[in-house]
């Protein structure tokens, strides 16, 4: 079931009504029925899967919060560990790591005449796998560091793995926020469920006027990068940098306003990543559940920075490789996790070194500096979302490598009309995605450190709605509806 569907909208209608008419003691059962149905609109018997993971998880929580010995404690932990990424490698990599093995054999082989060995056989992909085994695992850890108590209430626990709002593509959750939401007695507030109707406007705003539009023009191209060169490909690149963040940051948004709605406060997953100044500000802004996880899960565990520069650098590729695998069983990922890995290498290598020629070109803490600083991590992301987004190494390496191509027509406007007429859209969508990511960028800018909804909500009331009825219209009448794609993140 996808947030920009009809069946959506009818579905999560009826659980607004009824959660608010039921008792307190019975809208778990409510929540958690809705929470298996949405899931399983998509393949009803994966459902077994999540099942298998909240059981495993919410007995071993309970058996390492019981057990006072050490070592006791560890192997259970262990065991959880092993069940939740055990799950997402059978499901998520097992196809990868035989590819890559049976690539290798048969380039040590191919030489001696020997047949190629192909792949007949294929592992169905969970949506959401990633994001839900992570949230389990997660629990466990944190009972195990005794930052919590094991919940002994299975409902609840099963509810915490599955809230509906979060399930397939986060924001991953720390149950120290989430939980105890569950048991707390939730009133309809007109306030709040209007702040959160107008977070989902922002959402679907992102989703179905600029990610779902810009997405014809991007797969135009990046499914067939050969035929193209030079500015179209710069082009796609720039489009996909606004579809991959209104895409996911549109889901984050729709996210938390339908759990706003019900009475809920999910994390903020999204604060405006592309005005970032470096690469490290990039990661505190872009997907903020998963980066918070990784530090804490992945990254202070192995040492972080408190061993020595050279060790420090080793943790962090470590991450990043490990973050780009997360996101999918490709080459391409990891080669974007290991380019970000560097990129945060190199920044606190030249840290001081930036720092001294800002000050030398009387730019430091100025609006020329900050724009520059923003242009440049512009750039580097856009060059990583290059092997994020193509379909094979090959592919993005060919896009690097033919991006200038044909630079000296980039002013001719015979050369511009065709590039602009070629990408599978017309010029009227052509204009269309340009006013919304305009929209998009300058309301994102003016509001400066508040988030969009905070900066209109404090402005007067006809400015207020002018934001918002323009919104709206956007949506109604600029929406792509027919062949919607499914949120990227879906794929994770």
């Amino acid at each position: 079931m996808l947030f920009h569907s009809f069946h959506f909208l009818i579905f999560f209608s009826i659980v607004v009504i009824l959660y608010f008419l039921l008792p307190h003691r019975h809208r778990w059962i409510l929540l958690l029925a809705a929470s298996y149905y949405f899931y399983m609109c998509w393949k009803p018997a994966l459902i077994l899967l999540i099942v298998f993971s909240t059981f495993c998880n919410y007995f071993l929580a309970l058996c390492i919060g019981a057990e006072t010995r050490e070592k006791v404690r560890r192997r259970y932990l262990i065991w959880s560990l092993l069940i939740n990424f055990g799950l997402l490698f059978v499901f998520k990599y097992t196809m990868f790591a035989y590819d890559s093995v049976i690539g290798v054999w048969n380039w040590l082989l191919n030489g001696k005449g020997t047949p190629s060995i192909g792949r007949q056989w294929d592992i169905i992909l969970p949506m959401g796998i990633s994001f839900y085994t992570f949230q389990a695992a997660s629990y466990t850890v944190d009972v195990y560091k005794k930052k919590i108590k094991p919940i002994r209430h299975y409902g609840i626990f099963s509810l915490f793995i599955t809230f509906f709002p979060q399930l397939v593509a986060g924001p991953i959750e720390r149950s120290e926020n989430l939980l105890p939401q569950f048991f707390r007695r939730h009133y309809f507030q007109k306030e709040r469920a209007l702040e959160g109707l107008k977070w989902m406007l922002l959402g679907y705003f992102k989703k179905v006027v600029i990610a779902d539009r810009v997405a014809v023009a991007v797969n135009t191209i990046y499914n067939a990068p050969t035929e193209y060169g030079g500015l179209s490909l710069v082009i796609a690149t720039f489009l996909f940098t606004f579809q991959i963040y209104c895409d996911f940051s549109g889901y984050s948004d729709i996210a938390m306003g339908s759990a706003r709605v019900l009475g809920f406060d999910l994390m903020r997953n999204f604060h405006k990543p592309y005005f970032s100044k470096n690469i490290r500000e990039f990661w505190h802004r872009w997907h903020i559940s998963l980066s918070t996880w990784f530090m804490d899960y992945v990254y202070i565990p192995l040492g972080g920075n408190r061993h020595g520069k050279w060790k420090q650098y080793r943790n962090l590729l470590i991450t990043f490789l490990v973050s780009g695998l997360w996101h999918g069983a490709n080459w391409t990922f990891i080669i974007w996790g290991g380019l970000h890995g560097i990129y945060q290498i190199v920044g606190i290598i030249t840290k001081k070194l930036r720092e001294n020629w800002k000050k030398r070109l009387s730019i430091a803490n100025t609006m020329l500096g900050s724009t520059i600083s923003i242009g440049i991590t512009f750039f580097l992301v856009a060059v990583g979302w290059i092997f994020f987004r193509a379909n094979t190494l090959q592919d993005a390496l060919y896009i690097v490598s033919h991006l200038t191509e044909q630079i000296s027509l980039w002013t001719d406007k015979q050369y511009l009309y065709e590039t602009a007429t070629g990408m599978g859209v017309n010029l009227f969508e052509l204009k269309v995605m340009a006013m919304a990511i305009g929209v998009l960028w300058i309301s994102e800018w003016i509001s400066g450190q508040k988030t969009v909804f905070d900066y209109f909500e404090e402005k007067p009331y006809f400015i207020r709605l002018a934001f918002y009825a323009m919104t709206g219209l956007f949506v109604l009448t600029a929406g792509v509806y027919s062949n919607a794609g499914e949120f990227i993140y879906f794929q994770f």
